[in-house]
């Protein structure tokens, strides 16, 4: 957990008012712990405290709200003075539309990893894969391996992570999306619980890939998050190595690799895929910001 940035106990004073009231007070305390969006962060304290949406706090945005509700927001306020991440206090994260339980076993997922979930959708989309068997590698809060069940009809996927804490975290959440039984969720450093027998269309994974000088200039919400699911050694591709040596043997003749990567790491990696015969091609999509983002590999084909 990142170090308190106020030394004093953070309150808004307020004992009752109104909502637009109560986000200006606690949006200005959040502005000054350098919050970009202090205002939309209050927003959605509210909402997930009065059980809302964002439309319905403004409708109702001039009723008094109780000293309980205060009193709550004043406890959520202050712990997110400190930089600790909103999704951890509030437990919960949207991705690709669907809600997902967060806490510090697992690395928020960041929008960039919707990219990859896309790639992956296309994928199995243009090649019409019936019933495809998916390795999700460092499944984490299982965002990626749900994401494909609840978009792909009758997708088979084996989610493996060395965290057994985040393989509770992502077995709740696929159970919450009802998806529970078709995601097999397995104790795994990388691949090494997988067995040589399981073959699989695609291998899809969000691996650490963060160096670790990266990683000192990262904000505080970030250090919040397992180090082990951000930093993989001194060039942030230590695991990336692993899945391009062991993973080709996993995958069926013509199937993928897909995983995201740093901004900066596409060059090197697609030097790393040069020697190895069993890459056909590699592909590199962009995101949003035009960075080098997901790698898409052809094996075996």
């Amino acid at each position: 957990m990142p170090k308190p940035l106020l030394t004093k106990p953070v309150s808004s004073g307020i004992s009752k008012g109104t909502t637009n009231k109560l986000i200006a007070v606690n949006a200005a305390i959040l502005r000054q712990s350098g919050i970009d969006t202090p205002e939309t962060e209050i927003e959605q304290m509210l909402c997930y405290l009065l059980d809302v949406d964002r439309l319905n706090l403004y409708v109702h945005g001039e009723k008094l709200i109780d000293k309980q509700i205060i009193g709550k927001l004043d406890k959520m306020v202050a712990r997110r003075a400190t930089r600790y991440p909103l999704q951890f206090i509030l437990n919960e994260y949207w991705f690709f539309g669907r809600k997902y339980y967060v806490d510090e076993a697992v690395m928020v997922p960041a929008p960039e990893t919707e990219l990859l979930c896309e790639g992956a959708l296309t994928y199995l989309r243009t090649n019409k894969i019936n019933s495809p068997r998916i390795l999700d590698i460092g499944t984490g809060s299982g965002v990626i391996a749900i994401t494909l069940a609840c978009e792909y009809e009758n997708c088979r996927t084996l989610a493996v992570d060395i965290s057994k804490d985040a393989l509770k975290v992502a077995g709740k959440n696929a159970k919450f999306h009802q998806v529970e039984e078709s995601i097999e969720f397995r104790e795994s450093n990388l691949l090494d619980s997988v067995k040589t027998t399981e073959k699989f269309d695609l291998i899809i994974s969000n691996p650490p890939y963060v160096t670790e000088s990266e990683y000192k200039t990262l904000s505080p919400e970030v250090h919040a998050d397992p180090k082990i699911a951000i930093t993989s050694g001194e060039d942030g591709l230590d695991a990336i190595r692993v899945i391009l040596k062991e993973a080709p043997d996993f995958v069926k003749s013509g199937g993928r690799i897909m995983f995201e990567i740093g901004h900066d790491q596409a060059a090197r990696i697609t030097k790393l895929t040069e020697p190895d015969a069993r890459y056909c091609s590699i592909s590199v999509l962009k995101d949003l910001n035009n960075f080098d983002r997901i790698v898409i590999l052809a094996c075996n084909c």
